[in-house]
């Protein structure tokens, strides 16, 4: 019996002393919080912010004539070929000119004969003046011999306009070069018809001038808004690797150009026209080229990496998203969260718990003073920011950081996702200068 009470006893005592150290263990593991997240780190640095909207398009000639022939008639002769340099005025297509050089001698004949009835006519009307004023014949008569006089001198400039009209077609059986330049295309061969017509042309052969050349890019209605005419563009030519070219922004279109219209992939561009400035050898019409257009610069401005950026509900240092996830949507939930209002933001390293400074005043953050920290541990500060312009790789900070402070770029998943206010972090990585480090301490002494 009283082994029994003894074994009671220490049974009593090992249970009590397993919910110490349970309570001990559980009070360590609050402590200690979540596992830290592993993090790489930069540091807030000034540099050069230059924006760019990209374009991708084709180099077309500033100037390019399509020649086409206005009356209809066999192509006899082209007396250039394709990449022949040509002058303007020169001769370059002759056509039949059988049927047009008959028609302007017809003309020609017609004018003669209404010429010989006007003097005709001119002399009968002056004796008839004359029989008038010696009242020997009547005014009707005097009437009808000005009438035929008149109707004389119709004839006569109605022959006149066909023989002019006769003799401008016969010119246009010779097609002379409009402008100087190069013969880019020819698209019929001796032997061939021309079919001249005033609504549609038939286009014989095409002359450009190969020395100032652009490129027409398309640009997305998003971007086209920040170009302007006179802008700096850095052009990149498919068929010369490795080389930039530069030139300046010279026309925008007006008018869009859709694809996709109705669609999920509808897109709208806007044309952009982008001189050259400095055209290269052996550059043809049609080759494929991107223009990166400089919009924005900044000089020596605060500057985070893209990356580094990200978007949290307003105020989410007040009610802590486990797993950083209250700024998604349930996608389990028929009906979706209503919308919160988001800011953008990033992580900055910290030694402490700390509160949020947003706008430049230091503002109280939930549960800071119950937080325990273990010695060494780091956490993230969310520091809302305001950004103006981006490169390819940097945001312009307009307010919310200091240069020196050491900010948050990645994982992506961390940056995106997991990230919260005081949340316990390790660093992967770190890029910078280390005696910049002491400015960003300052906010975890606050």
């Amino acid at each position: 019996m009283a082994k029994k009470k003894r074994d009671k006893k220490k049974l009593i005592i090992f249970s009590i002393i397993g919910l110490v150290v349970l309570g001990i263990a559980g009070r360590s593991f609050m402590s200690r919080g979540e596992k830290p997240i592993a993090v790489s780190v930069e540091v807030v640095t000034r540099q050069e912010i230059v924006h760019k909207v990209t374009g991708s398009g084709r180099i077309e000639p500033e100037r390019n004539v399509e020649l086409s022939a206005n009356i209809s008639a066999l192509i006899m002769e082209i007396s250039v070929n394709e990449g022949d340099s040509v002058m303007v005025g020169q001769p370059l297509i002759y056509l039949d000119r059988t049927r047009y050089e008959a028609a302007t001698e017809q003309a020609s004949s017609r004018l003669k004969s209404a010429k010989a009835n006007l003097a005709k006519v001119t002399a009968i009307k002056q004796r008839e003046d004359r029989l008038f004023e010696e009242k020997l014949i009547s005014s009707q008569e005097l009437e009808a011999a000005s009438a035929s006089f008149q109707a004389a001198e119709a004839e006569v400039l109605t022959s006149q306009a066909f023989l002019k009209s006769a003799m401008d077609d016969l010119s246009k059986t010779s097609l002379l070069a409009p402008t100087t330049g190069i013969v880019t295309e020819i698209r019929k061969e001796e032997g061939e018809m021309a079919l001249g017509s005033m609504f549609q042309a038939d286009v014989i052969m095409s002359i450009a001038d190969l020395s100032k050349m652009e490129v027409n890019v398309d640009v997305n209605e998003n971007d086209v808004v920040s170009v302007s005419s006179g802008d700096t563009s850095e052009i990149e030519i498919d068929a010369f690797q490795d080389t930039i070219f530069y030139g300046v922004v010279t026309e925008i279109a007006h008018v869009a150009t859709t694809t996709g219209l109705g669609t999920q992939d509808q897109v709208t561009n806007y044309k952009v026209k982008v001189k050259i400035l400095e055209v290269p050898d052996l550059i043809r019409p049609g080759m494929s080229a991107t223009a990166n257009i400089i919009t924005d610069k900044r000089e020596d401005a605060l500057a985070i990496p893209i990356q580094s950026l990200t978007v949290r509900p307003v105020n989410s240092e007040k009610n802590p998203a486990k797993n950083g996830e209250s700024h998604k949507r349930d996608e389990d939930q028929e009906r979706p969260q209503k919308v919160q209002e988001l800011e953008e933001l990033v992580f900055v390293l910290a030694q402490a718990p700390g509160n949020v400074i947003r706008e430049g005043v230091l503002l109280e953050a939930d549960g800071v003073k119950e937080i325990k920290v273990k010695e060494g541990t780091q956490f993230v500060h969310l520091r809302p920011v305001k950004v103006g312009i981006s490169s390819e790789t940097h945001y312009e900070v307009l307010n919310g950081l200091e240069e020196g402070e050491l900010i948050v770029v990645g994982s992506y998943r961390a940056i995106s996702k997991d990230l919260s206010h005081n949340r316990s972090v390790t660093m992967e990585e770190f890029s910078g200068d280390n005696s910049k480090n002491n400015s960003s301490r300052r906010e975890s002494t606050e």
